[in-house]
């Protein structure tokens, strides 16, 4: 269980990472301020979306503080995650 644990929290870390990555991909600017805005349940759910809904359904997580379910039923290109723990 212990170990479970410790999976789950560096994969959380990994997904924090990888949003990090990708919105400099995608914007060429840091994500701190943005990151700072969202929980980590909007990272997670916005990892699921392909790079031409994300930077829609991020400004209206952003706007609207969308929930992680709300974002995850607005995705219409579903990029599931197969490898997580």
């Amino acid at each position: 269980m212990l170990r479970q644990h410790y999976a789950l929290n560096n994969q959380n870390r990994i997904v924090r990472l990888e949003f990090r990555l990708r919105y400099f991909q995608l914007f060429n600017r840091p994500a701190d301020e943005v990151e700072r805005q969202l929980t980590f349940g909007q990272i997670a759910a916005l990892r699921f979306a392909n790079d031409m809904e994300f930077s829609t359904l991020l400004e209206k997580a952003l706007a609207f503080n969308l929930s992680a379910d709300e974002i995850k039923k607005s995705i219409r290109d579903w990029q599931p995650d197969n490898m997580r723990v």
